[in-house]
């Protein structure tokens, strides 16, 4: 690619408690609005936690009939109105034959979720495996008449980072004309919800929803589980000007290590976690003090936001102070494998409306994470050219992603 050839983001697709598209999400998420309630979809008197955040009906597409669309599970449902409407954000809702569409998904637990909700119906198919149809990836790309690679990516709480850096390298391949990346998880279930809970990794503030979730807060107990999905439309920069599309951003950077430490626990020691995010500046050519606002991967959790504190201390030293740092799981809940894609949604939403976004309940921070720049509660208007988005998953996928404006 040329010099001018960067990646750049020209659809968005999403659904999430907060909204189920871009403007709404960004209108909600700027108001500070929390989709974390008692969860009604089940029985859950005997769960320690009974909240979550929930995402209610996915919208069906323009042109998909709607009795054939609820007839599909939901996490078919996520990926296809996700996909769907990126396309059509992107102005390539009616694609011309010929272009090479990829699509690159991030999931987790998928036939799990898919054989639970089989047994509670009675069902089988969770002991014969054999018999379960095609995955979600194969499905969308077939339902969407898609001409180009797939693939399926599972890193836990990464993935979504994974897909955009997926993406990003098939275009600089030069294999495919424009990709689909992002990632879709449907996981609030009695059997997560009860797995994660013996785990002690959920808040059980239960008699306060919205404030439960509590990032760096020295009040945390743990995150709140949540669902949804988003998927982007990525585009070789000299392609989408030369066709008049609308550039969100570019992906300017990626960055991954594996700290091999534990499946859930986080490696205490932050070495893995700093080189990713050092990786991923360097792959953008940015230094830490040009960052301009940091998306967290931070949880609630006793542990895992004491280790993100230590790692961002080291990477951004002297100007630890200055640049600002919130998670916005305190609003959307933690949406596990589609946990970094809809977190760069938000990264996007810093860059065109050029805020900082606020960590909600922060009321008091914990003296462990005190030394970072926290958005506290409110947005922050600010001048915001560069984001950083950290996604740290399960079994110790650690991912840094950078955006940048489009120039």
């Amino acid at each position: 690619m040329t010099k001018q050839d960067t990646v750049c983001i020209t659809g968005v697709g999403l659904t999430s408690s907060i909204g189920h598209g871009y403007e709404e999400f960004a209108s909600n998420l700027l108001s500070s609005m929390s989709g974390i309630e008692r969860v009604s979809a089940f029985e859950v008197n005997d769960h320690p936690s009974q909240i979550a955040s929930l995402i209610g009906q996915i919208p069906c597409p323009e042109g998909f009939d709607e009795s054939e669309f609820r007839s599909r599970l939901r996490i078919e449902q996520c990926g296809i109105w996700c996909a769907e409407s990126a396309l059509k954000d992107a102005g390539l809702q009616k694609r011309p034959d010929g272009l090479r569409i990829g699509l690159v998904l991030g999931l987790g637990a998928e036939w799990m979720q898919s054989w639970e909700m089989d047994y509670r119906r009675g069902g089988r198919r969770a002991f014969d495996p054999t018999e379960e149809p095609a995955g979600l990836t194969t499905k969308v790309h077939r339902l969407l008449n898609l001409r180009g690679p797939q693939l399926t990516v599972s890193a836990a709480c990464a993935s979504g980072n994974w897909a955009l850096s997926q993406g990003r390298r098939w275009l600089e391949l030069g294999w495919v004309d424009v990709c689909l990346a992002g990632a879709c998880d449907i996981g609030v279930t009695p059997l997560s919800l009860a797995g994660f809970g013996n785990l002690r990794a959920l808040s059980r503030k239960n008699q306060a929803p919205h404030a439960a979730l509590r990032p760096f807060d020295k009040d945390r107990d743990g995150m709140v589980l949540g669902e949804g999905g988003a998927i982007f439309v990525l585009e070789k920069t000299s392609k989408a000007i030369e066709r008049g599309a609308h550039r969100y951003a570019d992906v300017a950077g990626f960055g991954a290590t594996s700290d091999a430490h534990h499946m859930v626990i986080p490696c205490p020691e932050p070495q893995q976690g700093i080189a990713a995010m050092k990786q991923a500046l360097n792959d953008a050519q940015v230094a830490p003090d040009e960052i301009d606002y940091i998306n967290a991967h931070a949880t609630g959790t006793p542990v895992g936001d004491v280790c993100e504190a230590k790692i961002l201390q080291s990477v951004l030293g002297a100007s630890v102070k200055d640049v600002p740092i919130s998670s916005t799981k305190a609003l959307t809940g933690h949406l596990l494998s589609a946990a970094a894609a809809i977190e760069a949604v938000a990264c996007l939403v810093a860059l065109e409306r050029q805020v900082t976004l606020p960590t909600v309940n922060l009321d008091d921070p914990d003296p462990d994470c005190a030394m970072l720049n926290h958005v506290r509660n409110e947005p922050q208007p600010r001048t915001v050219d560069v984001t950083v988005s950290n996604s740290f998953g399960f079994g110790g996928n650690n991912t840094c992603l950078v955006l940048k404006k489009a120039a």
